[in-house]
């Protein structure tokens, strides 16, 4: 079976476009697609649930997030503000977030190839001299 492809974002952020310059020359994503963008109004933090704190965690989390991804992330927002809200949520549920969260490109393999510079030099052992 043929790995999925990556968004073109994803592989900007992660530096796969320079290392494998070939494979996204002719890479075209399509056009016009907003930003992730607020949550829905619906979208709250109850007792039960914290959908809302979710929603704002996976958009710092997976910065390549967009407007098409709004779908996936309301149910893997759903299901994660259960976890979260430290209520029982079943094997299916988990299944189905761990393959919403795989969709959108966030599963921990992916984050492994992500590598962000800080701003600051630092020493290799994080002390200045």
């Amino acid at each position: 079976m043929a790995r999925p492809r990556n968004p073109l974002g994803k592989a900007k952020i992660e530096g796969r476009d320079k290392i494998n310059k070939g494979r996204f020359k002719d890479r075209k994503e399509p056009q016009g697609i907003p930003p992730l963008g607020k949550p829905p109004k619906w979208i709250k933090d109850t007792d039960t649930n914290k959908a809302l704190t979710a929603w704002k965690e996976f958009a710092k989390d997976y910065p390549w997030l967009n407007d098409s991804h709004r779908t996936h992330l309301v149910i893997a927002c759903s299901i994660y503000g259960r976890v979260i809200a430290d209520q029982d949520v079943g094997v299916q549920a988990l299944n189905l977030l761990r393959q919403c969260v795989g969709q959108m490109g966030g599963n921990p393999a992916d984050a492994t190839k992500i590598s962000v510079q800080n701003d600051e030099d630092e020493d290799e052992d994080g002390l200045d001299d």
